[in-house]
């Protein structure tokens, strides 16, 4: 038997809740199969199980803040006698493909230890000192008695932070540790964007409404391209060296309504026709918006690509999310000045940024990987 544990999904992430269960004890479990619903700090993830067999037994109930690594159920493999002692849970990968999950980042030095009668988690400890609440005085709810966060916010008569609030503050506290962390460095380029336009055109011209292909996708596809061609700009710094991946995931900045930002990735992004792109990107923005996102999208981003075109942004300078090393930027489409020949004309231009991690690459590197985009969106038939 194994062990169904929270998973990590993200770097900044120490934390999960268990919102309800897919399947019951009894159940047939095939590997990839979504078990659990998980609510985080940022998101509810759809948790799929990395092993097959019988879901055994439930051992959180919903409702109840764990920290990662915690056993949620066990499962029982295919013929395997019911009741036998479980065994160490396998890794869940981050890929389906090449490479094994991102690593995560190095930890950060613990929290004192406050004097407590109950078992609590890190997370709690560390509200009870935001708080100012003292552990040895709260009654755990939790598993065998431990303190959740809730336990300490109704022990300061606070009620629970909504999800607005928890968003607010995991997206502060990656962002705060980026920066402090990182030493990032920062590049443009004006890319022509006449070939990628006058393409699309003719290509949208027998196709539906529905069906059509978006520049954001062609600018996606290019980005992924040319992350294969420099490869230092994909994948993660942790324990002191950069790893690089061989699967090229893209994690994609989408905004909610609500405010604040996910960015879930497409895995496998440089090998997706473009079709079948541009209907994972829409099916992508939507889940996210809708609280429907897996837990593998949330965890796999090699790299990451936002926009703020929609918003009349020239140049967007974003900040990278640990572990990962590099974030590359769309302004807004436009029309400019550019040189043909020996005349200047208008035409349809975008400007391209790369927020890169300096201990993973240099200028030199990330200037290619912006040359590299531009000859890609030079010739886009061959995207």
């Amino acid at each position: 038997m194994v062990e169904f544990r929270m998973p990590k999904l993200g770097a900044d992430m120490d934390r999960g809740k268990v919102v309800a269960w897919r399947k019951g004890p009894g159940d047939a479990v095939a590997k990839g199969e979504i078990v659990a619903e998980v609510e985080t700090d940022k998101a509810d993830l759809e948790v799929e199980s990395f092993t097959a067999g019988t879901l055994e037994r439930i051992l959180v109930e919903p409702g109840t803040w764990v920290p990662i690594g915690t056993p949620l159920a066990i499962i029982r493999a295919p013929g395997e006698a019911p009741g036998e002692a479980p065994g160490p849970a396998p890794a869940p990968p981050a890929e389906p493909t090449q490479v094994a999950a991102p690593p995560s980042a190095p930890a950060t030095a613990a929290a004192p230890s406050l004097p407590s009668a109950s078992p609590c988690s890190p997370a709690a400890r560390k509200r009870a000192e935001e708080l100012g609440v003292d552990l040895a005085q709260v009654k755990g709810t939790g598993p065998g008695g431990r303190i959740t966060i809730p336990d300490v916010e109704a022990a300061r008569g606070q009620a629970p932070e909504d999800p607005q609030v928890r968003l607010r503050r995991a997206i502060a506290a990656a962002m705060s540790r980026s920066k402090r962390e990182i030493p990032h460095y920062y590049l443009s380029q004006t890319l022509d964007l006449g070939p990628a336009t006058d393409w699309l055109a003719a290509a949208n011209g027998a196709r539906g409404v529905d069906s059509r292909l978006l520049l954001g996708t062609l600018l996606v596809k290019a980005a992924a391209l040319a992350l294969k061609e420099v490869p230092e700009l994909n994948g993660f710094w942790t324990d002191g060296t950069f790893q690089p991946s061989a699967a090229i995931h893209l994690g994609i900045a989408i905004s909610l309504r609500g405010g604040g930002l996910l960015a879930p990735a497409i895995l496998d992004t440089d090998r997706l026709p473009l079709d079948e792109l541009n209907a994972r990107l829409a099916d992508l923005v939507r889940r996210a918006r809708a609280g429907g996102l897996r837990a593998l999208e949330m965890a796999s981003a090699t790299a990451t690509v936002t926009s703020l075109g929609d918003r009349g942004v020239e140049a967007v300078f974003g900040v990278i999310q640990p572990p990962q090393v590099a974030l590359i930027g769309f302004g807004t489409p436009r029309t400019g000045p550019w040189v043909l020949g020996d005349r200047v004309v208008p035409r349809p231009v975008v400007t391209a940024t790369l927020s890169a991690d300096h201990r993973a690459s240099d200028g030199h590197r990330g200037g290619l990987l912006l040359e590299a985009m531009e000859r890609l969106l030079a010739s886009p038939e061959r995207l």
